[in-house]
């Protein structure tokens, strides 16, 4: 196996993936943290959404949702997604694949109490991914909610992070002529190590 070098440099995936997302926050205009997530339905059907990313841990990349939207309930019916990151400043996105499990619920409350009020509301006034009337029956549920709750909601029970704990970590950027750069992070299980190789573009 050749030597990485330069922005594939490294020992470790979750670094290297820190490190790209903080160069890209130089550079890209919105949410430098946005992934298409991918999830399938119990028919095999694919899914996929842009959700924003909100941390990469030392074992796990991070985001929040509501457990009862549709990906939500795919995620608990599979127990794994997908995701990449691309940035097209930087010509250079990230993939991850590999299974999912919930975020403590001391770290879903506290990255909600973190949210702007108006979005902790809307927690619990949207009834994500399923049929709405109307924007105004929307907006008035997000008042009645407000009254309900005041200016300090709890989490709703509904509501928290999940964890991708990834079993592949595939690194791209852009080459001359198409001849991209591509690196697997792959292993066969959760504690395996891991096993790295270029692929073709």
């Amino acid at each position: 196996m050749e030597t990485r070098k330069g922005i594939f440099a490294g020992d470790n995936p979750f670094e290297i993936a820190r490190a790209w997302l903080a160069e890209a926050e130089g550079t890209e205009i919105n949410d430098p943290n946005a992934i298409a997530l991918s999830t399938v339905d119990p028919s095999g059907l694919p899914n996929v959404r842009m959700v924003l990313l909100k941390e990469i841990a030392d074992d796990a990349f991070v985001f929040f949702t509501n457990y009862e939207s549709q990906k939500g309930v795919e995620i608990e019916a599979s127990g794994k997604a997908a995701f990449v990151l691309h940035w097209k400043s930087l010509q250079r996105q990230v993939r991850v694949r590999g299974p999912v499990v919930r975020e403590s619920s001391a770290a879903s409350d506290a990255y909600y109490a973190s949210r702007a009020l108006g979005s902790r509301i809307g927690a619990w006034a949207s009834k994500q991914s399923r049929p709405l009337a109307s924007k105004a029956a929307l907006m008035e549920a997000a008042a009645k909610e407000g009254l309900k709750h005041g200016l300090n909601p709890k989490r709703p029970d509904f509501w928290g992070g999940y964890r991708i704990v990834p079993l592949e970590i595939e690194f791209w950027a852009a080459g001359e002529f198409r001849l991209h750069d591509r690196f697997q992070w792959r292993r066969a299980e959760i504690d395996a190590p891991w096993v790295i190789q270029r692929l073709n573009p």
